[in-house]
């Protein structure tokens, strides 16, 4: 997930003290979730890096601080004195508008500073932002920021869980982050069929609250008449793929997907130990047996619309999903959950199930702006305008995305071969 900024508009009517008071308990509700995530590792756990795409979580809590010291506290405080200036660089992430930045494929070389030193850092920030909050009314364009800020965290939370996810997974020992509980034995509904109507929809953020820049502006799409499954992909059923050689049919693949595949090797789902039995696969709770009832998760763009082609359905458009998804509650198994794993769904009902939470789950558009669509002004601006090309959208959450962070208008975008990340499938169909 890359992080996202908001656009400036005319939320700032909002500020107030009741707009102040209540991102100042945010704030720090935020910053404690954060917190306890870090709170089972070792300091060795938290300063590795597994890869470039990943980063350390001695590094997600030392930037997530950064963001708010550099866009918050520098700016609204006179005078103000940074905690280390050379943290400026050490954590920058990709604003080249701020400054120099340490590589990325490098955060693992930071043995220093220390995590005490992170967490110091923290504590600093947190008292400033706090004094800050109760010194009396903050301009909105300071409360706008903050905002943005606490958003960010949420989404570094999760980041948390996916980097450290795939760097225990590198350890011979496959250690456990958290205890697992006692194992889901559900037998889900049949995949049924939701018919969704043809017409002109509306997709993208409306109403109040808190939006990504992405998100906007709201605007009308064109659907033909189509059909979306009733819940996300199994592990059972996607075995089922497996079996019926669904990473040896060139013929079920996109070109760069099948080039891909041979050449990583790919013969399952990332983190699967297919290749004995009985088959596992390694979570968050240590090497655990597959659940055939569980969503199936760690597959890239590629291997979901291979299962697909293979299903005789395709992946739904995002502006498909957003449809779907409309009205329908955020509620499931999230972050908060402490599950850290996609579950089995629930009971059989008429309606659609596990829209939100367990897993991403892929489209088949590609991350590009909407009709309109404007970027920030500033440094808090670059991110979105540079990442909307060779990605694809997802949506929905999964089980490492806080609940509070997800909506139907949501954009989450990946290159089409990752796989670290809590990605799934769920199937779209043309009516004919």
């Amino acid at each position: 997930m890359q992080p996202q900024v908001s656009k400036p508009h005319e939320r700032t009517q909002r500020a107030g003290f009741d707009l102040q008071t209540a991102l100042a308990a945010q704030f720090m509700r935020t910053r404690a979730q954060t917190e306890r995530l870090a709170q089972p590792l070792s300091a060795e756990d938290c300063a590795l890096q597994s890869m470039p795409d990943a980063s350390p979580v001695k590094w997600h809590l030392a930037h997530t601080t950064w963001f708010f010291e550099t866009f918050v506290l520098e700016q609204a405080i006179p005078g103000y004195q940074p905690f280390a200036p050379q943290f400026r660089v050490l954590f920058n992430s990709y604003y080249v508008a701020v400054g120099a930045r340490h590589p990325r494929p490098e955060r693992g070389m930071l043995s220093r500073p220390s995590l005490d030193e992170v967490r110091a850092y923290r504590r600093h920030v947190d008292a400033h932002v706090t004094q800050l909050l109760q010194s009396g009314a903050v301009d909105a364009q300071w409360l706008e920021l903050l905002e943005l800020g606490i958003n960010h965290e949420q989404q570094h939370q999760e980041l948390i869980v996916t980097d450290l996810k795939h760097l225990l997974a590198k350890n011979p020992l496959q250690p456990a982050y958290v205890p697992a509980g006692a194992p889901a034995v559900v037998n889900v509904p049949p995949l049924a069929w939701l018919s969704l109507p043809d017409g002109i929809r509306q997709i993208g953020h409306a109403g109040g609250g808190f939006r990504f820049d992405n998100e906007e502006p709201r605007h009308r799409v064109f659907l033909d008449a189509c059909e979306i499954a009733s819940r996300p992909v199994t592990v059972g059923e996607y075995a089922s793929f497996i079996a019926d050689g669904g990473y040896r049919r060139a013929e079920l693949w996109l070109s760069e997907g099948w080039d891909v595949c041979n050449a990583q090797g790919w013969t399952a789902p990332m983190y699967w130990s297919a290749d004995r039995l009985p088959a596992t696969a390694f979570t968050l709770h240590g090497a655990q047996a597959l659940n055939a009832f569980e969503p199936v998760c760690h597959v890239s763009f590629f291997e979901a619309d291979a299962y697909a082609r293979w299903a005789g359905a395709r992946l739904p458009t995002e502006a498909e999903w957003e449809t779907f998804a409309a009205g329908q509650p955020v509620a499931g198994n999230f972050l908060e959950s402490e599950v850290f794993h996609p579950a089995p769904a629930g009971p059989a009902d008429d309606g659609a199930l596990q829209v939100f939470g367990d897993v991403w789950e892929w489209t088949r558009s590609s991350y590009e702006p909407y009709p309109g669509y404007r970027a920030a002004p500033g440094a808090v601006g670059e991110y979105n305008g540079k990442f909307m090309s060779n990605q694809y959208v997802l949506r929905g959450g999964s089980c490492a995305t806080p609940a509070s962070h997800i909506r139907a208008s949501y954009r989450n975008f990946f290159p089409a071969a990752a796989r670290w990340q809590f990605s799934g499938v769920r199937l779209a169909r043309d009516i004919r």
